[in-house]
């Protein structure tokens, strides 16, 4: 098997930025590699996450079950993996496999619909299974936080366009305020249980470091 490293963070984070830096990177250093990104909005496997998002079925994200919704990603990450990169990743030990958003992400949003910190433990005890176990996707070898503070976040996505419809409407996770202050918090038992990286993207006034000084701070674990 290769190894598998996941570029994870909240809303407006620069995920998909310091993914393809990091890619670019690795490339060139002769490393066989691929860049992956969830969810996958050109594929028919997001269509249930397309409608979720686009708020088909309900405007609060908290009033849609977590284990359904996580369910909606889960199903569009699967058909991913075989369909796209499960053959590179199995095909040697040195290929390199890296993720815009994983089964991380349920992980850290739909937990943030759940109350209590034994909800939120077996739940993610569930995901863990579902996906890694029962699903069979990869269990990453290293996950990289990128660390922004909510009120940063929405500063970031204020006026930046959804990736489903092209358009300044955002999508239910983006349009909650409590959403993505609950996502943000729940970072720090995630971040605990599974070891993530965290990659602090800030200063201390709250504004966002340059973008090739956070991708230095992810580049020197590999160095």
């Amino acid at each position: 098997m290769g190894k598998l490293i996941v570029i994870e963070g909240s809303d407006g984070s620069g995920k998909a930025t310091q993914t393809k830096l990091l890619y670019e990177y690795l490339k060139s250093r002769g490393k066989k590699v691929k860049m992956v990104s969830y969810p996958s909005y050109e594929s028919p496997s997001s269509s249930l996450v397309k409608m979720y998002l686009g708020s088909e079925f309900g405007k609060d994200p908290f009033k849609v079950n977590a284990y359904v919704a996580s369910s909606f990603f889960a199903v569009d990450r699967f058909a991913s993996y075989l369909k796209e990169w499960k053959e590179f990743y199995e095909s040697s030990e040195e290929a390199i496999v890296i993720c815009d958003r994983y089964v991380t992400s349920n992980m850290l949003h739909q937990t943030s619909k759940l109350r209590t910190i034994e909800e939120k433990e077996a739940f993610l005890d569930w995901e863990y299974d579902f996906e890694y176990k029962k699903g069979g996707l990869p269990i990453p070898d290293q996950v990289f936080f990128l660390d922004v503070p909510p009120e940063t976040t929405l500063r970031l996505i204020k006026d930046r366009e959804n990736k489903i419809t092209h358009q300044q409407t955002k999508d239910i996770h983006e349009s909650s305020k409590e959403f993505l202050i609950k996502s943000y918090e729940n970072n720090i038992l995630v971040s605990q249980k599974y070891n993530w990286i965290k990659i602090p993207c800030c200063d201390e006034a709250g504004n966002m470091k340059k973008i090739e000084e956070i991708h230095g701070l992810i580049r020197k674990t590999f160095e």
